[in-house]
């Protein structure tokens, strides 16, 4: 048991320390070839904060435990919007960008919406599940790249300075990050599941906590460290943004590979996803503010989640 929980943590650090990697490699290639920092960070940077839940789900469906595979991606959204931007608000408020409100909070409540009606209506997210997760996601990416496009030539967005670093050195950063994640996704996914059986969870339950906490580690860094060097704005979109290719890339994905089932567990967790995207929809929308009570009710509202899980 207790070189489980050894084993992994070492793959979470391998994991988190893999998809840094991958990140800095592949923006240092996309900089080599000038491709502007705003598109940057709007793709390589949002695929590689993704980068652990991608690896573990995908490992795990293709195991069999295919509640760590969903869980994990619910759990880890839940983590995101109630944990980590509620930790968040309560150590600098956050101010909300009318694009978040009018776009990204209200299209993570579509795609989770329609998350939670194709699971329960086909009981399992297949082909054709994958499929239309895929189709969301690139008009998702459509979206970004006009908007990228319309900030560019309205000169809201710098070109990158195109420092000089070794194009080998580069690769070599991003085969080896990916390898790392691949590996340490590894490492994860069997131990998680050797620990559940010791402790006689069930794979939903330690998608949900255990595993979804581990591959949060970089968003929660990322938003508590912004927050305390006074840029607490980049949180959220860095919360909202992970959220939607948590769902659209990462189960669009999995579904595409092979199809996972969708327990009818799954259905209060989903709703309890929705419900948290309003409330931060209606938290934020007088103001364009996060402030540090709202922070305090999001915290609230994920201690009774994790209640509801451990009463489960």
């Amino acid at each position: 048991m207790l070189q489980s929980v050894i084993l992994l943590i070492v793959g979470f650090v391998i994991l988190i320390k893999g998809a840094d990697f991958f990140v800095s490699g592949a923006s240092g290639i996309a900089e080599k070839f000038h491709i502007p920092q705003i598109i940057i960070g709007l793709t390589i940077v949002a695929f590689g904060t993704s980068a652990p839940e991608a690896a573990i789900s995908i490992s795990a469906a293709l195991s069999g435990t295919t509640g760590i595979a969903i869980g994990n991606i619910l759990g880890s959204n839940l983590l995101n919007v109630l944990f980590i931007l509620g930790l968040t608000a309560c150590v600098v408020p956050l101010h909300i960008g009318k694009s978040s409100i009018q776009f990204d909070i209200p299209f993570n409540l579509i795609i989770t919406l329609v998350l939670v009606i194709m699971g329960t209506a086909l009981g399992k997210l297949n082909l054709i599940a994958g499929m239309i997760l895929w189709a969301l996601m690139v008009y998702f990416l459509v979206h970004l790249f006009r908007s990228a496009k319309k900030e560019i030539a309205e000169g809201k967005s710098d070109e990158p300075e195109g420092k000089k670093r070794n194009i080998v050195l580069l690769i070599l950063f991003t085969l080896g990050g990916l390898a790392a994640v691949v590996l340490g996704s590894n490492l994860a996914v069997d131990n998680a599941k050797t620990i559940a059986y010791e402790l006689g969870m069930d794979d939903r339950l330690i998608g949900l906590t255990i595993v979804a906490f581990g591959t949060s580690l970089p968003e929660l860094m990322t938003s508590v460290m912004a927050a305390r060097k006074g840029n607490a704005d980049i949180a959220v979109g860095n919360i909202l943004g992970s959220n939607i290719f948590n769902i659209l890339f990462v189960l669009g994905t999995v579904a595409v590979i092979t199809p996972v089932g969708f327990a009818a567990s799954f259905v209060i967790d989903g709703i309890v996803c929705i419900v948290s995207i309003m409330l931060l929809y209606f938290l934020s929308k007088n103001d364009d503010t996060l402030s540090r009570t709202d922070g305090v009710i999001l915290l609230v509202g994920y201690a009774l989640y994790f209640l509801y899980l451990l009463r489960g």
